[in-house]
């Protein structure tokens, strides 16, 4: 690999509203420490050496809007583009893949939503697929007892079965890859798609998992948590100043 194929890009699907948080702007552009999510996730995808141009799929009525936040904000001088991203994150992160150039082999995709992960994740991960993996995720492991159950919503739930908790992980982003794994798995998708087949997964590592890639885990950090529920953003507050009293942010 040589040295330009070895910098990664790195996607970040932003088009999505993020309901979750209640009304208002769009997840990732709710503010976090008065910056936006998306904003601080670029930033932390900047800070590493390892990423050489990071582009972000915002929603396609607000290209504009994004470009004018992100170039209002220092993100130590690296490439940072902004496409229109689709209706679902997988649509996204197809688009932003393809306003990468071609002689990027490495792809790292991050959720806006995991505004600080810290450097050493994001080194990690493109280490790793530079070392050889297709796919590798970053993950930690799981505090609590999981039970696997019938879905029920609104009602009691039976219990299934108990996995052993000490072979599962909570997988978290950026996820790295190979680039031409990662365009084939989502052009297979498509076509799926256009066939009627599967439905989306959650992440790009579960669609190289479908088409029968090895996918490969590295060592998360427990402060690359994903901010989806008013009480994830509290604990994002509470860690961004953390970070700001002892000058590591």
């Amino acid at each position: 690999m040589n040295a330009t194929a070895a910098v990664a890009a790195a996607v970040v699907p932003a088009a999505g509203r993020g309901e979750r948080l209640g009304p208002g702007a769009p997840k990732a552009l709710r503010e976090l420490g008065g910056v936006p999510l998306l904003v601080h996730a670029v930033r932390a995808l900047a800070r590493s050496r390892a990423v050489g141009l990071v582009v972000v799929a915002a929603p396609a009525d607000g290209v504009a809007e994004v470009v004018g936040l992100l170039d209002s904000h220092g993100l130590d001088g690296k490439d940072v583009r902004v496409v229109a991203g689709g209706a679902t994150r997988q649509e996204s992160v197809r688009l932003g893949l393809a306003a990468i150039p071609a002689e990027v082999e490495i792809v790292l995709v991050h959720d806006a939503a995991r505004p600080l992960v810290p450097v050493e994740v994001v080194d990690a991960v493109a280490a790793a697929v530079r070392a050889g993996a297709e796919a590798v995720v970053p993950a930690v492991p799981l505090a609590d007892t999981v039970k696997r159950v019938e879905p029920n919503p609104g009602a009691p739930e039976p219990v299934l079965d108990t996995p052993d908790r000490a072979t599962l992980r909570a997988v978290q982003t950026p996820q790295g890859f190979r680039r031409g794994t990662l365009a084939e798995v989502h052009a297979k998708a498509l076509t799926e798609e256009a066939g009627g087949g599967l439905p989306p997964v959650t992440d790009d590592a579960g669609l190289v998992e479908r088409f029968g890639g090895r996918v490969v885990v590295v060592p998360g950090h427990e402060e690359a948590f994903k901010v989806t529920r008013p009480l994830d953003l509290v604990l994002a507050e509470a860690v961004l100043a953390r970070r700001r009293a002892s000058d590591a942010y």
